[in-house]
């Protein structure tokens, strides 16, 4: 049976999450709005964070039989799509720990769960985490054959892993002292620094993961990690992806995550996922868009005679708007209920959650500026939400694996393959 209503525990779930967003996240702007740079901004919404850690949303995003609170991937849409449709940037933060939480959770051991997620299962301080993968070369051909592949190399010694290179958009690594975040699951190439990768090798069969925490870089020498830049960025203005750099920085080997050969299957898990939460983010950013337009067109004459939205122009333009939110948020919620499901293949729950990455985010600068057309002039003002809401909806497409570099070339992939059934993720040949 396919069915689109929230259980009693997710309509409290949405509720909450909405209570949140309306009276913790909604004041992150002005701790940070006047603030002239990236790290000075994100480190004023620690507090938001620290309550949001008090209010259980870390522990949330850690599965029950882990210790957590998580409930499915749908629970996690309803959440961000709340958060988004309110203060996208100090969400991303907040969600950006489940992300570099989520190898972990994937692929470790259960020495390793029990060690390394103790931290987030606590309601106290403020514990952050993120996924390390990206570099300041791209990676949008890391795993083509005959390619460089990563240049963040590690190779083992003895009892330790040494690790070299530069990162680049790894949200939340630096933590909130540039001392690290509390966990980082950083992906590497399996080889000596400086080493090429041979050419006829499969990439994946040398990519490897650890587990990288605020005491290893403490037990390193200041120079085996260094922050070297905090872009600034167009949307986004209170989250960190800092350029940082790893020299001879070693790591026990008991923090393997994923052995050289198993760790690309766990990063494109991990981003099949998000992938699809980030359609979520969509969805809640077009909703404000969609709302406050709605609200204005209502209310507003425009010094005419009767509110804008009697005009059938602006009406219709309202209408797509809202049409493809609905659309939008069921697509997501079919990728993510899909991701949980025992039966069929990857590649067919992967697909959905593709579309879902490209279409959604793809449509939100559409939504906002639509809404801005209804709206007219006034939509340029500061004190309206709509400026705002385009510089962020503008990143969507182009993080989490940009939609042209990754996410079509990703899906394409799939098109291509001969035992490809177009319906198999509906139907389930």
């Amino acid at each position: 049976m396919v069915d689109f209503t929230l259980s009693p525990e997710q309509k409290d779930l949405r509720a909450g999450a909405k209570a949140f967003a309306e009276n913790v996240l909604a004041t992150a702007p002005s701790l940070y709005q006047h603030l002239p740079d990236q790290r000075t901004r994100f480190e004023a919404t620690l507090p938001i964070y620290r309550a949001a850690v008090s209010a259980g949303l870390i522990k949330g995003q850690v599965p029950l039989p882990l210790g957590g609170t998580a409930g499915s991937l749908i629970d996690a849409a309803i959440v961000s799509e709340e958060f988004h449709a309110v203060e996208p940037g100090a969400s991303l933060t907040v969600l950006g720990t489940g992300l570099g939480l989520t190898p972990l959770i994937l692929a470790g051991s259960k020495v390793q769960h029990e060690k390394f997620l103790k931290p987030f299962l606590s309601t106290v301080g403020e514990p952050i985490a993120a996924l390390v993968h990206s570099e300041p070369g791209g990676t949008a051909n890391w795993l083509e054959k005959g390619g460089p592949g990563l240049q963040t190399t590690a190779y083992q010694d003895g009892d330790e892993w040494v690790v070299d290179g530069e990162k680049l958009w790894t949200t939340n690594s630096s933590g909130w002292d540039q001392k690290g975040a509390t966990l980082q699951c950083v992906a590497c190439r399996h080889s000596r620094p400086g080493e090429p990768q041979n050419p006829s090798d499969d990439p994946a069969s040398n990519i490897l993961i650890l587990i990288i925490t605020r005491e290893d870089i403490a037990a390193n020498s200041p120079t085996a990690y260094a922050i070297l830049a905090d872009p600034e960025i167009a949307g986004y203005k209170s989250t960190v992806g800092p350029h940082t750099r790893f020299t001879s920085f070693r790591v026990p080997s008991s923090q393997l995550l994923a052995a050289p050969g198993h760790g690309a299957a766990v990063i494109e898990q991990t981003f099949g996922t998000s992938g699809a939460l980030v359609a979520a983010f969509s969805v809640g950013i077009m909703r404000a868009a969609f709302e406050a337009a709605l609200k204005f067109c209502k209310e507003d004459k425009r010094g005419g005679t009767v509110p804008v939205i009697q005009h059938q122009s602006v009406a219709d333009k309202l209408m797509d708007i809202k049409m493809r939110i609905e659309a939008a948020r069921a697509l997501t919620w079919k990728a993510l209920s899909g991701m949980e499901r025992v039966t069929g293949t990857w590649e067919s729950k992967l697909e959905i959650a593709l579309e879902a990455k490209i279409w959604c985010s793809d449509q939100a600068p559409r939504a906002v500026m639509d809404a801005m057309a209804v709206v007219g002039m006034r939509s340029y003002a500061k004190d309206m939400p709509f400026s705002r809401l385009l510089e962020d909806a503008v990143c969507l497409p182009l993080f989490d694996g940009g939609n042209i570099g990754v996410r079509r070339r990703q899906l394409e992939k799939i098109f291509q393959r001969d035992d490809y059934e177009p319906w198999a993720a509906t139907y389930e040949s």
